[in-house]
């Protein structure tokens, strides 16, 4: 009963879908050091490299 549905626009889930597709390509070939630990530093040097991109 107090479900919320949340509307995504198309091309949100587009621009979803391509940065996964993007880090999926970037791990295949840059692949993490440490596979067990880069949910805790890898997610984190991503977060806080994205100005870095542009």
């Amino acid at each position: 009963m107090g479900e919320v549905i949340q509307f995504v626009s198309k091309s949100e889930r587009e621009r979803i879908r391509l940065i996964q597709e993007a880090r999926a390509i970037y791990d295949s070939i840059f692949p993490p050091a440490d596979p067990s630990g880069e949910q805790s530093s890898g997610a984190n040097a991503r977060q806080s490299d994205r100005g870095n991109l542009a």
